[in-house]
């Protein structure tokens, strides 16, 4: 028999299997790739896990503890994906690549490492690329600013391509019509004043965003070998 609230409206039957706070964070990591940070609510946990408050209040303090356990667990699952005993240069273009793929899965992600830096899982992936330019032999009095700016490359990047998504998300406006916008202001300027910009036109209309991400990561890399 379905239960009834006083008002009549049916209710939600209650879980019967044990909560636990990484089932909290898979929930809440459902609710913010569906709608953003707005989405995730403990009301919303409520409801999704078919839970009261007082249970969930066991596991979580509230909605910026399961925000910041759910994008630990996002980057604990990059870090988890690269194989300690690979090439260090192949190792560190695979880092860069799973930070920036795991934010285009979870656009809230960059969002969230940007305003608290000081996660166990972001430092922990810090300390992985410090680990990888150490084994390339960077010197290390330059490591940090290496890894700050190969980091602040792939939050930047994958936080930029994040907000585009969103923008055009649900709009007649895609990726590929924003595109072909652009290219044909860019054609219509003039060669003489822009000749870089201008002769870019087609390569701005049908460039790959992972594969240009990849671009840069080389260019990192490439550039990494010349300090001393």
């Amino acid at each position: 028999m379905v239960k009834r609230t006083p008002q009549g409206s049916p209710r939600a039957p209650r879980r019967t299997d044990s909560l636990s706070r990484e089932v909290i964070v898979q929930a809440a990591t459902e609710l913010l790739d569906g709608g953003g940070e707005a989405a995730l609510t403990l009301r919303a946990l409520t409801v999704r896990l078919h839970t009261g408050y007082g249970a969930i209040y066991h596991h979580v303090a509230d909605k910026g503890d399961v925000l910041a356990a759910a994008t630990d667990d996002v980057i604990t699952r990059v870090l988890a994906g690269v194989v300690s005993d690979a090439d260090p240069r192949e190792a560190l273009r695979r880092l860069a690549l799973g930070l920036f793929d795991a934010i285009d899965a979870h656009p809230w992600v960059g969002a969230q490492l940007s305003r608290e830096p000081w996660r166990p899982a972001l430092l922990d992936f810090y300390e992985s690329v410090g680990r990888l330019l150490d084994a390339l032999a960077v010197p290390e009095r330059a490591r940090f600013d290496a890894a700050g700016a190969l980091v602040n490359y792939v939050l930047g990047v994958a936080g930029q391509n994040a907000a585009n998504a969103r923008r055009h998300a649900g709009s007649d406006t895609g990726r590929a019509a924003f595109l072909d916008n652009a290219a044909a202001r860019w054609a219509q300027l003039d060669p003489g004043e822009y000749p870089f910009v201008h002769a870019a036109v087609t390569q701005l209309r049908e460039h790959d965003d992972r594969e240009q991400f990849l671009v840069g990561v080389d260019i990192f890399l490439a550039g990494i070998t010349v300090l001393k």
